[in-house]
C-alpha cells in the first residue's frame, strides 16, 4: 500500500518520537536530548539517543537509528505500511482506502480472512476449555501446574470430543466452505464431508511475532496418535519461518534467546520468570527461523532434551546457528529429560544457574564426538585429536582459531604447539583455513574506489545537515545528480530542497524510505559526528576535498555512461566547468 507524502507526513507529525518510544523505553533527558538503554541491543551504559528537535533516535551503540516510524518498525516488526497504520491509529488520522489491484486486494481479503477465522477458532477452543467438555483438557493443564494467568495468558484452549463442532462454529459466522478448508482448521472426505481436523486435544494458538494467531498445535487427550497435531501450511502459516513464543520472547530484552523444542517447555519456562523461551514449530529448526532470531539477539541457548534425539538436533541447530552468525550455546538439563521436567523438579534458580553455565556450543560437539573413542586407548586417542584439530579448521579467523586451540588444548590436556601444528596440517591439506597473511608494512589496506566515492557523499551529506548555512556556498558547484548513489541522490533532492526553503527536517526525509537498513543508513548520516580537525584551514581543505571528490566522481560517471543521451551530454559539459572552477575555488567555512 503506497500513502502519500502528505499523510506521511501528518502521521509523522502528530506522533512525538519522545512520547512514542518513552512508552516502550524508559529515557531521560539530558541536555536537549533524551537517553536510555538501546532496546535493540544489550547494553549496561545509555547509549541510546532521542532528540525532539529532530524527531530521531538513535543509537551509537549499535547503530540502529530513524524517526518515529523506524523504531516502531524495529520495536514491533513492523512494515512500513503497518507502522503508518498503527501510529495513525494511535494519532486519530483517518487514512485514505488502500488501492489495490483486483489481485492484490483478493490476496489481501483472503489472507485477512483467514488470520479472522484464526482468531475466532482460537476464542471457540479457549471457551470450549473453561465448558463441561472441556474438564479433561483443563485438568490435564492443571496436572502439569500450569496457572490460570498462564493459560490465559497463551491462550490455551481445547478441541471437543466430536468431530464438527468448529466447522459448524465458523459456518455459523458467515464463512464459507472453501475458507475454512484453507485455514487447516477442517479437511474434507466423501464419507464424512467438512470436519474439524483438531479434536479431543488441548490446542495451542500459534501467533506471529505481532500476536497474530496463524496456526495451532494440539496435544491428544489419551494414547491416539499422533501425540501432537499441528496445522498445515497456508497462506498465513510458515512453520520454517516463525517460532512458538517469540510474540512474547522478542520483548523480554534479554540478551539471549532459549531454544527448546516443545510447546509446554515454552509455557512453563514463561510461567518461571524465562519469558526468552521459544520453539520450533514441530519442525526442525531451520535457517528462516534462525534468521528471525537474529532480529533481536546474538546468542541462542539450545535446550534440548538431554536424550539421544535432543542431542542430535541441537547438533543440527549449532551448524544453523553458525551459518546465520550467531552464537551457539547448550544447556544440560541432566538428570531430566526436558526443561518442564528439570523446573517442575529443581526449580527455577537451579535452572538460572544452568544457565549461566552453558556449554560452549564448539565444546558440546567435542564432548559428544568423544563418545565414540576410547580414550584409555592410545590409538583411540590419537584419531580424536586429529578429529578435534580437523574441527578446528572450521575457524576461518586466525585470532578465534588460535584461541579455540589453547582453550582446547588446556582442556584435553594436548600440546599447544602439537595441536596447532596438526590443525595447520589439515588445513593446508583440506583449503580448510590458510595461515595468516602478514603484512608487509605498516599501511593499512586502501578502501576500493567504489568505497572511497560512497564515503565521499556520505561525508558530504552529513557536512551539510551538521552546517547548513554551507549549502549556500557549494550550490553553484553540487547538485543531486551528483550523488551517484541511488539512496544518496534521494536524500540529497529533498534535504537541498529543504536548505533552499530554510525549512530542513532530517526525520520526514528518513520517511521517503520504506525498507528498515535504509531508514538506519540514513539516520547514520544525520547523526554521525566529523572528526575534530585541529585548524580551520586544515577543516577546510578536508570540506573543499571532499566536494571535490563529488563533483570529480559525478563527472567520470556521466563520463562512462554518455552514450546519445543528450541531458547526459549537457551534464558531463557542465560537470566538467564546474570542476575547473572548483578546483581553483577557496571555500570558507565562516
Amino acid at each position: 500500500m503506497y500513502y502519500p507524502d502528505e499523510i506521511v507526513e501528518e502521521v509523522r507529525m502528530k506522533n512525538d518520537i519522545v512520547d512514542v518510544i518513552s512508552g516502550y523505553v524508559k529515557i531521560q533527558k539530558k541536555g536537549s536530548s533524551y537517553f536510555g538503554l538501546c532496546p535493540f541491543h544489550n547494553e549496561k551504559s545509555p547509549s541510546f539517543s532521542v532528540s525532539r528537535q529532530r524527531q530521531m533516535f538513535y543509537c551509537f551503540g549499535c547503530g540502529a537509528g530513524g524517526n518515529v516510524f523506524t523504531f516502531v518498525m524495529e520495536y514491533e516488526n513492523y512494515t512500513f505500511t503497518e507502522a503508518i497504520k498503527h501510529l495513525a491509529e494511535r494519532a486519530g488520522v483517518t487514512l485514505p482506502e488502500a488501492e489495490y489491484s483486483k489481485e492484490v486486494r483478493q490476496k489481501e481479503s483472503k489472507r485477512t480472512k483467514l488470520l479472522e477465522i484464526n482468531k475466532e477458532a482460537a476464542k471457540y477452543f479457549y471457551f470450549q476449555l473453561r465448558a463441561n467438555q472441556g474438564k479433561g483438557g483443563l485438568s490435564y493443564l492443571k496436572k502439569r501446574n500450569l496457572s490460570d494467568e498462564t493459560i490465559h495468558k497463551f491462550g490455551l484452549g481445547f478441541a471437543n470430543m466430536t468431530s464438527n463442532d468448529l466447522v459448524k462454529y465458523l459456518k455459523s459466522k458467515g464463512y464459507e466452505d472453501k475458507l475454512i478448508q484453507e485455514s487447516g482448521l477442517a479437511s474434507f472426505d466423501e464419507k464424512y464431508g467438512l470436519h474439524d481436523k483438531f479434536w479431543n486435544r488441548v490446542m495451542f494458538p500459534i501467533s506471529d511475532v505481532n500476536h497474530r494467531v496463524i496456526g495451532f498445535g494440539g496435544r491428544v487427550m489419551g494414547d491416539a496418535k499422533p501425540k501432537y497435531l499441528n496445522s498445515p501450511e497456508t497462506m498465513v502459516f510458515d512453520k520454517s519461518r516463525n517460532l512458538y513464543g517469540l510474540n512474547f520472547a522478542r520483548t523480554s530484552r534479554k540478551s539471549h534467546v532459549i531454544l527448546c523444542e516443545g510447546y509446554m517447555d515454552v509455557i512453563a519456562m514463561h510461567q518461571a520468570g524465562f519469558t526468552e523461551a521459544v520453539a520450533s514449530l514441530g519442525t526442525a529448526f531451520t535457517e528462516g527461523q534462525a534468521s528471525l532470531l537474529k532480529r533481536y539477539v546474538q546468542e541462542v541457548i539450545l535446550a534440548y532434551d538431554s536424550d539421544e534425539a535432543g542431542t542430535k538436533a541441537a547438533l543440527r541447530a549449532i551448524g544453523i546457528l553458525k551459518e546465520a552468525g550467531l552464537t551457539g550455546k547448550v544447556l544440560s538439563l541432566e538428570p531430566y529429560k526436558d526443561p518442564d521436567e528439570f523446573i517442575s523438579n529443581l526449580g527455577a534458580e537451579a535452572f538460572e544457574e544452568r544457565i549461566r553455565q552453558a556449554e560452549n556450543s564448539f565444546f558440546f560437539e567435542i564432548r559428544v564426538l568423544q563418545r565414540e573413542f576410547d580414550l584409555k586407548d592410545p590409538e583411540s586417542k590419537t584419531k580424536f585429536y586429529r578429529e578435534i584439530a580437523k574441527k578446528l579448521c572450521g575457524f576461518s579467523e586466525d585470532l578465534e582459531r588460535d584461541n579455540y586451540i589453547q582453550a582446547v588444548a588446556e582442556k584435553y590436556q594436548i600440546g599447544y604447539k602439537e595441536l596447532k601444528k596438526l590443525v595447520l596440517s589439515y588445513a593446508a591439506q583440506t583449503g580448510l583455513a590458510t595461515p595468516a597473511e602478514r603484512p608487509k608494512s605498516g599501511i593499512q589496506k586502501k578502501m576500493t574506489p567504489e568505497e572511497n566515492k560512497k564515503k565521499a557523499q556520505r561525508l558530504l551529506l552529513t557536512w551539510l545537515t551538521e552546517e547548513p548555512a554551507l549549502y549556500p556556498k557549494i550550490k553553484k558547484y553540487i547538485s543531486p545528480e551528483d550523488f551517484t548513489e541511488d539512496l544518496y541522490k534521494k536524500v540529497a533532492e529533498r534535504l537541498f530542497d529543504d536548505l533552499d526553503k530554510g525549512n530542513y527536517n532530517p526525520a520526514a526525509i528518513i520517511s521517503l524510505f520504506t525498507d528498515e537498513e535504509e531508514q538506519r543508513e540514513v539516520a547514520g548520516v544525520f547523526n554521525t559526528k566529523l572528526r575534530e580537525i585541529n585548524t580551520r584551514s586544515e577543516e577546510e581543505k578536508a570540506f573543499h576535498d571532499i566536494v571535490l571528490a563529488v563533483k570529480r566522481n559525478s563527472y567520470e560517471y556521466y563520463s562512462a555512461n554518455l552514450g546519445a543521451d543528450v541531458s547526459a551530454l549537457n551534464q558531463v559539459i557542465a560537470g566538467k566547468k564546474a570542476l575547473e572552477e572548483l578546483s581553483k575555488t577557496h571555500i570558507s567555512l565562516d
